[in-house]
């Protein structure tokens, strides 16, 4: 078995691929009207067809895991959030663990959790 891709849901594909292409390198790969796959993995599914596979409600900010990115020019990326979505969520701005690694976490637009840290 071979893990092939990790999905979020988002209740605007739209707003979540513009999101992803405007922070990060993700590209479109193939978009099924509901079903987006981004490049490095990410797929975006919108939420009313993840509530039809569940049968259950979903739960946004529910911090029960995270996407995690690297940048090495983090205070770069940090500018470039703030300056796109001024009205980011942060769970923790800027800062530096004590063995060096620089990090921000933040939720996306639909309230899944992001982390963005230098390469260690």
């Amino acid at each position: 078995m071979r893990l092939r891709n990790f999905l979020i849901v988002t209740k605007d594909i739209d707003r979540a691929v513009n999101f992803y292409r405007d922070l990060s390198s993700l590209q479109v790969l193939v978009d099924y009207d509901g079903n987006v796959i981004m490049s490095d993995g990410l797929v975006l599914q919108a939420e009313e067809y993840w509530k039809k596979f569940l049968a259950k409600d979903i739960v946004s900010h529910s911090n029960s895991c995270e996407l995690y990115f690297e940048e090495p020019e983090i205070e770069a990326f940090v500018e470039k959030l703030e300056s796109y979505y001024p009205d980011v969520e942060y769970v923790n701005r800027l800062m530096s663990h004590e063995w060096g690694q620089k990090v921000v976490r933040f939720y996306d637009p639909d309230g899944n959790l992001i982390e963005v840290g230098t390469p260690f």
